[in-house]
């Protein structure tokens, strides 16, 4: 249940943004949520409207998520691979030296904001 942190954590991002920037409004926050983050979508975007009514700047912002693919590394045979179709053992030659390259991650790509003139 750490959604409810990161929408937080997001929401405090994105006012500090507006501050810096002069936003006066959001239209939007796309982020780019890892296959394995542990992120349930569903339950984030449920916790996003939920918060965002506590912040004025974000109160029309749409929530826009993208997945970024999970991928392995593997040591043995220097190949990469699909993480969640294979999990830590390389299908190319069965070692299990493996390390997540990408996937695991939670990451703003774009905003969309309107600004003082």
């Amino acid at each position: 249940m750490h959604e409810m942190g990161i929408v937080t954590h997001l929401a405090k991002t994105l006012t500090e943004m507006a501050e810096e920037n002069k936003v006066t409004k959001y239209g939007s926050v796309t982020l780019e949520v890892g296959e394995v983050s542990g992120i349930m979508t569903d339950y984030f975007v449920d916790c996003w409207n939920y918060f965002k009514v506590k912040y004025p700047l974000l109160l029309e912002c749409e929530l826009k998520l993208e997945t970024i693919p999970a991928v392995t590394f593997c040591e043995s045979c220097k190949q990469e691979y699909e993480t969640v179709k294979h999990g830590r053992i390389c299908p190319y030659c069965g070692s299990e030296e493996t390390y997540l390259v990408k996937g695991d991650e939670c990451v703003i790509k774009e905003v969309e904001a309107e600004t003082e003139e």
